[in-house]
C-alpha cells in the first residue's frame, strides 16, 4: 500500500510541473516568449527599407502598404476626422478645400487581437456620479465602422501596428464620399484598381492622408447634369484629404448659449438624477483663447494679453497677389472687438509660406483662405468643432473669383450715385480692394462663431444715414455680420466720405466677441457663468440698442431683414428709389468699355437694378402683418412678440401703391429695354408686381393677421377685413364711366384676381409657382375666416364689374372686365344683383383719408 502511495505522489508531482507550462516552462517564461515573438513579427514588418513618419500616429510605408502604430495612450480617446477634396473634376460644384464630411471616432481594442473603429455619436450625456449614466450608457452603444487585426506590438512604445492600406482604399462614410455627394455627381461604385493612396504625413496632434479615387459614372438621360470626365471616360477621379485630429484630453469649457446673442451652437440631450425633466445642453462655437502663463497677473489687472496660441488665417497662395493686402486686412479687422474681450493681436492674417515642404494647405493644424477658380459668385465661413465643447479648431474660408462681379454689381446700384468710382465696368483696384475687404471680415466673423445678424441695421436711425457726422463714429450698421451692404440711403447732397458707404466692424460685433471670449475665474461654475452672462446680456442691451441681436431675418419681424437699412423700411427704400432714378439715365454710359461692346454689361446691371428694387419694394412689404420678435428672459420686461403698429402697416401699403401698384415708369426705359438681349428683362417689373401681389394676398399673411386681430382685439389691430378692403380700394379705385386702364393697371388687376381666386379656392391655382404657394398657404386658411373674406371680396368685385361694363366706353378696359367677371364666374357661379342700399359699409375711407382724397 506504502509503494502505491508513493507511486501516486510521484504521477501528480509529474502532472503539476507539467501543467507550469509548455515545454515545462513557468508562464512567465511564456510570456515573455510572446513579447519576443510580437516583437520578432514587428521587426518583420518594419524593416530597414520602411519609410516611418513619425506623428499623431507613427506612419510606416512599406512599399505599397500603409501602416499605423497607435500608442495604447491612445486607445479610447476621441479624433476628428475631417475630408476634404483637393482636386475634383472640371464642372464640378465642389472646390479643392471644401469639406465633404466631419465626424468624431475612437480607437478601441477589441477581442480576437483587434482593434474597433468606432463612430462616436454625442447625443445624449450625463454625470458618471449620477445613478442614471447608467441608463445613457445603456441606450448609446457606437456603430462599429472597421475592424483591424494587430499585425505587431511595439513593446518599447507601447504601442499597436495595423494595416490600413486597405481601409483608406475602401469606399466608407468616413474617408470617401458619402451616398449623398455621389448622388450630386452622379457617381456608382469606387474603382479600387484605379484608386490609391498618395502619402500620409504625421504631426504631434493629427495625421493627414491624400488619396485618389476614382468612381465609375452614372449614365443619364440629361447630359447636361453630368460632368465632362463622366461624358468623355465613363468615371470621375477625385483627390481627397482625411484629417484625423486629436481632441483635447480635457474639453474646452463649455459657453452657454443665450438666443440674445448670435451665435452658431451645438447641443445634446442631458440627463440627472435631480432632473424632473431632460434638459437640452447648448453651447457656443468659439476658438480657446487663454492668456500665456506668464501673463496670468496682467490679465487679473485688466490689462491686454496676448493669447496663447491666437487665431491665424493664412492666404491661399492661389490668391492673386494685388487681393492678399486686403484680405489680410479684412482679417485683422477683428483684432479691435478681441481688444473688448481683453486680447491683443488674437487674430492675424498672413501669407501662405511658399516652398515650405512641412506645411500643407489641407493640414488640419491651419486655418486657410482659400480661392477658387469659380464662375460662382460667392463666399463662405465655416468652422470645425469639437463636438464636445463647441472649441472652433480650425477653418477653410471659401472663396470664389466671380465674387467681384457680385461686389461690382453691389456697389454700382446701390453707391452709383454718390460715388463717381462706381460707374465703370472696371473697378481701380483700391475700390475692388475695399469691397474685398469687407467680405473678408463678414466671412471670417462666421469663422469666430458668430451669425448673421440681420436685426443690426435697424438699430440706425433712417436720417442718420444721411449725417456724415454721425457715420464717422458709428457706420451704417452695428454689425458686419448684418447683409446691409452699402448705404444706399446717402444722397449725392450729404457729401457722404466713400469709406462711411462701407459696413466695418461695429458696436454689436466688439460686444458679441466679448461675450464670448471674455474669460472669468476657472473655478467658476458654467451655470454661475451662465447667470452673469445672461445679465450682461440684459444690462447692455438695455442700455444701448445697438446690441441688439435680430436674428437672421426667417421670421416675420420686418426690423430683421436681408439687404435692408435704417429703422423705417418705407423711408429708406424711398431714398434708395430715388437714387436708382438717378443712375437709370446713365446705365448705357456706365456699362460700356469700347465701341465694339455688345450690351451684355447693360443687360446684366439692368438685372441687378431691377432686383435692387425689387428689395425695397419687399422690404416695405414685410411690415403688413408682421410681428416684432424679441428673445428675452423671465427677468426682463416687456414682451417677446408684439404686432407692428397698425399705423405702419396702412404706411406701407401707400407705399406699394406708389411704387409698385402705379407702373415705374423711369425704370422701363425704351433706350435700355431696346438694348438689351434677354426679353425676360422687358418683363422682370411685372414680375415683381405679380409677386408682391401675391405676397400681399398669401394665406400666411392673412391667417396671421386673423389671429393678431383675435389676439390684440383691445388695442385697434389692423383688421384683415379691413386691410382686403384697403388694398381693393387701391387696385380697383372708383370705376365709372371714364375709367379706362393702361396695359400695367390690367396686369395688376389679374394678379390681384388670380391671387383671390386662390386665397378662396387653392385648388384653382394657376401656375406651378402659385399652385406650390397654395398647398402651403391652404393649412393656414382652413376653417378661419380667410376664405370667406376672400369669397367676400370676389362678389362685391363682382358685383362692382357688372354695374360698370354697361356705362364703360374704352374697349380693352371693357374687354379686360369682361375678362375677369368670366374667371370670377367659373369659380363662385353668376350671382344675383344686390341692390347698393344694402351693401354693408365698407372701410375704404380710412385709405381714401390717407391719400388725400374727399
Amino acid at each position: 500500500m506504502r509503494h502505491c502511495l508513493s507511486y501516486i505522489f510521484v504521477l501528480l508531482l509529474f502532472a503539476s510541473c507539467a501543467s507550469v507550462g509548455l515545454g515545462g516552462k513557468s508562464k512567465k517564461a511564456a510570456s515573455k516568449d510572446v513579447a519576443v515573438n510580437k516583437a520578432k513579427a514587428y521587426d518583420r514588418i518594419i524593416t530597414s527599407e520602411a519609410v516611418t513618419k513619425k506623428g499623431l500616429f507613427d506612419v510606416h510605408q512599406v512599399g505599397d502598404k500603409f501602416y499605423f502604430e497607435l500608442p495604447d495612450s491612445l486607445l479610447n480617446r476621441e479624433f476628428l476626422v475631417v475630408t476634404r477634396f483637393i482636386k475634383t473634376p472640371s464642372g464640378a460644384s465642389n472646390y479643392g478645400g471644401e469639406k465633404i464630411s466631419e465626424n468624431t471616432i475612437i480607437f478601441e481594442k477589441g477581442p480576437s487581437n483587434n482593434l474597433f473603429l468606432r463612430i462616436s455619436t454625442l447625443v445624449s450625456s450625463a454625470s458618471e456620479d449620477d445613478a442614471i449614466s447608467k441608463a445613457v450608457n445603456n441606450s448609446n452603444i457606437t456603430p462599429i465602422l472597421e475592424t483591424f487585426e494587430i499585425k505587431a506590438e511595439n513593446e518599447d512604445h507601447h504601442s499597436y501596428l495595423f494595416d490600413v492600406t486597405s481601409f483608406v482604399n475602401s469606399e466608407n462614410p468616413l474617408l470617401a464620399l458619402s451616398s449623398d455627394a455621389k448622388d450630386d455627381y452622379k457617381l456608382l461604385s469606387l474603382e479600387k484598381d484605379k484608386s490609391y493612396i498618395q502619402e500620409i504625413n504625421s504631426f504631434p496632434v493629427n495625421t493627414e492622408i491624400k488619396s485618389v479615387k476614382t468612381y465609375r459614372a452614372k449614365s443619364v438621360s440629361d447630359k447636361r447634369k453630368e460632368l465632362p470626365a463622366a461624358i468623355l471616360a465613363g468615371v470621375v477621379t477625385l483627390e481627397i484629404n482625411n484629417s484625423f485630429i486629436l481632441l483635447p484630453k480635457k474639453p474646452m469649457q463649455k459657453r452657454l448659449y443665450d438666443a440674445r446673442v448670435g451665435y452658431f451652437a451645438s447641443s445634446y440631450l442631458e440627463y440627472g438624477d435631480d432632473q424632473q425633466k431632460v434638459d437640452r445642453n447648448t453651447y457656443i462655437h468659439r476658438w480657446r483663447l487663454e492668456p500665456k502663463p506668464e501673463d496670468s497677473l496682467k490679465w487679473e489687472r485688466g490689462e491686454l494679453v496676448e493669447p496663447k496660441k491666437p487665431i491665424v488665417y493664412y492666404i491661399d497662395p492661389a490668391t492673386p497677389k494685388k487681393w492678399r493686402p486686403y484680405l489680410i486686412q479684412g482679417i485683422n479687422d477683428w483684432q479691435v472687438a478681441f481688444e473688448q474681450a481683453g486680447f491683443k493681436n488674437a487674430i492675424i492674417g498672413k501669407e501662405w509660406p511658399e516652398n515650405d515642404p512641412n506645411m500643407s494647405l489641407e493640414d488640419s493644424r491651419f486655418s486657410v483662405l482659400r480661392y477658387f477658380a469659380s464662375p460662382f459668385k460667392n463666399a463662405y465661413g465655416p468652422n470645425v468643432v469639437d463636438p464636445r465643447s463647441g472649441e472652433i479648431l480650425e477653418s477653410h474660408i471659401g472663396w470664389y473669383h466671380n465674387l467681384m462681379s457680385l461686389l461690382h454689381s453691389w456697389y454700382m446700384v446701390q453707391a452709383g450715385a454718390v460715388d463717381e468710382r462706381a460707374r465703370k465696368m472696371q473697378y481701380d483696384t483700391k475700390l475692388m480692394g475695399e469691397l474685398i475687404r469687407f467680405v473678408a471680415s463678414h466671412e471670417v466673423g462666421h469663422t469666430l462663431g458668430l451669425r448673421h445678424n440681420m436685426g443690426a441695421s435697424h438699430a440706425t436711425p433712417v436720417e442718420k444715414l444721411r449725417d456724415a457726422k454721425w457715420l464717422e463714429k458709428n457706420g451704417h450698421t452695428s454689425s458686419i455680420m448684418d447683409y446691409a451692404r452699402f448705404n444706399y440711403v446717402a444722397q449725392p447732397q450729404d457729401s457722404i466720405p466713400h469709406k462711411d458707404l462701407m459696413p466695418r466692424i461695429g458696436d454689436y460685433d466688439k460686444w458679441a466677441i466679448q461675450w464670448g471670449y471674455s474669460r472669468f475665474p476657472e473655478d467658476m461654475s458654467i451655470k454661475d457663468e451662465k447667470e452673469l452672462l445672461s445679465q450682461m446680456v440684459t444690462d447692455s442691451v438695455s442700455a444701448n440698442p445697438r446690441l441688439w441681436f435680430g436674428g437672421e431675418g426667417r421670421d416675420f419681424d420686418p426690423r430683421s431683414q436681408t439687404e435692408d437699412l435704417g429703422d423705417d423700411a418705407m423711408q429708406a427704400s424711398m431714398y434708395g428709389i430715388l437714387n436708382l432714378q438717378r443712375i437709370a439715365p446713365y446705365l448705357k454710359k456706365w456699362t460700356q468699355t469700347s465701341t465694339s461692346d455688345d450690351f451684355a454689361n447693360l443687360d446684366q446691371v439692368y438685372k441687378d437694378m431691377v432686383g435692387q428694387y425689387s428689395d425695397y419694394v419687399f422690404h416695405v412689404a414685410k411690415n403688413i402683418g408682421g410681428i416684432y420678435v424679441t428673445p428675452k428672459t423671465m427677468g426682463e420686461e416687456g414682451e417677446v412678440y408684439r404686432p407692428v403698429e397698425k399705423e405702419k402697416q396702412k404706411q406701407a401699403l401707400l407705399f406699394l401703391n406708389n411704387y409698385i401698384f402705379k407702373e415705374p415708369k423711369w425704370l422701363l426705359r425704351n433706350d435700355i429695354l431696346n438694348a438689351i438681349q434677354s426679353p425676360q428683362s422687358k418683363e422682370s417689373v411685372t414680375k415683381t408686381m405679380e409677386s408682391v401681389m401675391m405676397n400681399l394676398l398669401g394665406g400666411s399673411r392673412l391667417s396671421r393677421m386673423t389671429f393678431i386681430s383675435e389676439r390684440y382685439a383691445n388695442e385697434d389691430p389692423y383688421l384683415p377685413e379691413e386691410y382686403m378692403d384697403d388694398l381693393s380700394q387701391l387696385v380697383w379705385g372708383d370705376m365709372n364711366v371714364f375709367y379706362q386702364t393702361d396695359a400695367y393697371r390690367r396686369k395688376l388687376q389679374k394678379a390681384y384676381v388670380n391671387n383671390l381666386i386662390t386665397l378662396y379656392k387653392p385648388d384653382e391655382a394657376e401656375g406651378l409657382v402659385e399652385g406650390i404657394l397654395a398647398k402651403l398657404s391652404e393649412g393656414y386658411t382652413s376653417n378661419t375666416d380667410v376664405r370667406s373674406l376672400a369669397l367676400d371680396n370676389l362678389l362685391t368685385l363682382q358685383g362692382k364689374i357688372k354695374r360698370t361694363i354697361p356705362v364703360m366706353t374704352d374697349r380693352l378696359t371693357i374687354a379686360h372686365l369682361n375678362y375677369l367677371k368670366r374667371e370670377i364666374e367659373s369659380v363662385i357661379g353668376q350671382t344675383r344683383e344686390v341692390d347698393p342700399l344694402f351693401i354693408p359699409f365698407r372701410r375704404d375711407i380710412s385709405i381714401k383719408e390717407q391719400q388725400g382724397e374727399e
